[in-house]
């Protein structure tokens, strides 16, 4: 009940002028970024984070904390409607969104978003005010260890759930791990398998390949296709944006749960929102009774990630606030932030700092509700602006796609290992090789290979600390259910079959 009469009071001092005028700006702004590909919340808080400097402290991290949260709502604007995901918390959303664009949904696509972002706000928001400090600390039960396990208990399922079958969807997750362990060893400094090009020795840049896979690929569908005088995106009226009840009931619980997980993956240091999305449209596509047709273009699909992202952006300012430890790459910018602001993140915080912690709690709902607002009443403009000719949207896809990847790095090698990449992609496609377990298996190997050599660093190499305590021993048994249930339900069906 203290915490709730905090949050009302945090409430009140968000609504004077200077904090509510930082939070509706930070929140437009975070939009508007999510939605240029190549940017991220990254490289928005970095730019923006001196300017802040200016500000008290609670009027700034109100502001970059604006920015955060709405650059997951703007991400899917364009991962729904031209297939290039706007940060890669966005990469789930392209794969059912766009699908969903080209059966004439659009609207419905982006409403189910944007309504999946609220809600899993909303959850994160709530969780984090009832008991965001004692979910920090069961957080730090997760070592690197049992983070190891969670990220290979989700590797483990990429190549079984988005493939059209088991070995082409192994394949591709191969692929993703050799992209991945490209350039310098992070653990000893060498070079590995970057063939002598000094453009590689850094590793592979995700911009231009997640590009190449979603955007560049798309352009050289659109153009081999027939009917380039026809537009993918229609325009739409009101009525074709709301979703119907049938269509609430199917996505709603899919809100719920998926906020409610992403909640806890925000409390884990170094998760972040791009492993909380994976690992909820990974989880809802092998226990949703549709899963069967995720791929094709289902609200589900959309729903469980950016409910999952949203939800961990709020609950990653748990561990950040009350330990000290940020949990993803932006609230460790934030955190650079505080102790430049002359604040000391930690259990303190929370009972000499009042007038700073709460105000920013409390702006997280109506940050959301702003965004919500400005997201939705967007939608009939911004389908208008795409529902062009294929042949006139794939050539601003492409000039989306050679800007965006040649921003990057201002280099030329990232434009042409994004067309590169692009073509290799659409020949995948057409031996119906799914190109998403690349991306997913790309993003995930880096911090798989980081916890795992962390735990073996704490015992000499000793494999039993994976063993060691019962997070582990949980996570293990889920690795085994997830990899042989598809064999034994097939064997099951088979039987069934024969049976008849």
């Amino acid at each position: 009940m203290e915490n709730i009469n905090l949050w009302l009071m945090g409430m009140a001092q968000v609504f004077t002028l200077q904090n509510l005028m930082a939070c509706l700006i930070g929140t437009i702004a975070g939009v508007y970024i999510g939605a240029i590909p190549g940017i991220g919340v990254l490289t928005a808080i970095s730019v923006l984070l001196p300017l802040t400097f200016a500000f008290n402290p609670t009027t700034a991290i109100i502001m970059l904390a604006a920015i955060y949260y709405g650059t997951m709502y703007g991400g899917s604007i364009t991962a729904v409607l031209i297939n290039i995901p706007g940060d890669t918390p966005n990469i789930c959303t392209a794969m059912e969104g766009y699908e969903l664009t080209k059966k004439g949904q659009p609207g419905k696509a982006l409403s189910a978003c944007f309504m999946s972002s609220f809600i899993g706000g909303s959850i994160g928001m709530i969780i984090l005010v009832l008991s965001g400090p004692m979910l920090a600390r069961l957080g730090l039960r997760f070592g690197p260890p049992e983070l190891a396990l969670l990220i290979f208990l989700a590797m483990t399922s990429i190549g079984w759930l988005l493939g059209d079958n088991i070995i082409t969807g192994l394949l591709a997750t191969g692929l993703g791990v050799l992209f991945a362990t490209v350039g310098t060893d992070q653990a000893v400094g060498l070079m590995r398998f970057y063939f002598g090009t000094p453009n590689l020795m850094a590793g592979v840049t995700f911009v231009p390949l997640v590009i190449g896979v979603f955007g560049f690929s798309q352009v050289i569908e659109l153009l081999c296709s027939k009917g380039g005088n026809t537009s993918i995106v229609q325009r739409v009226t009101v009525k074709d944006m709301l979703l119907s009840l049938k269509e609430i009931k199917q996505v709603l619980p899919v809100q719920i749960r998926h906020g409610i997980l992403g909640s806890f993956i925000g409390v884990l240091p170094g998760a972040g929102a791009t492993t909380s999305a994976f690992i909820s449209y990974i989880f809802e596509r092998r226990l949703n009774k549709n899963g069967s047709q995720f791929g094709t273009g289902r609200l589900e699909g959309c729903a469980a990630p950016e409910s999952s992202n949203n939800a961990c952006a709020a609950m990653s300012f748990a561990p950040m606030l009350t330990l000290g430890i940020p949990g993803s790459g932006a609230t460790a910018l934030l955190l650079g932030g505080l102790l430049m602001w002359g604040l000391q993140p930690g259990p303190l915080l929370f009972t000499q700092r009042p007038d700073f912690v709460w105000p920013l709690i409390s702006s997280f709902y109506l940050g959301n509700l702003v965004a919500l607002l400005i997201c939705v009443l967007s939608i009939p403009l911004i389908i208008r602006a795409c529902a062009v000719p294929k042949v006139i949207l794939g050539a601003v896809i492409f000039a989306v796609c050679v800007v965006a990847a040649y921003a990057t790095s201002n280099s030329m090698f990232d434009v042409f290992f994004m067309l590169v990449v692009g073509f290799f992609t659409y020949f995948l496609k057409a031996a119906k090789i799914a190109a998403a377990p690349i991306l997913l298996a790309f993003v995930l190997t880096p911090m798989l290979e980081t916890f795992a050599r962390q735990s073996f660093d704490m015992t000499r190499g000793d494999p039993s600390v994976f063993i060691q305590s019962a997070i582990s021993w949980v996570l293990i048994v889920l690795i085994v259910v997830f990899c042989f249930s598809p064999l034994v339900a097939k064997k099951f069906k088979a039987a069934r079959s024969s049976g008849k």
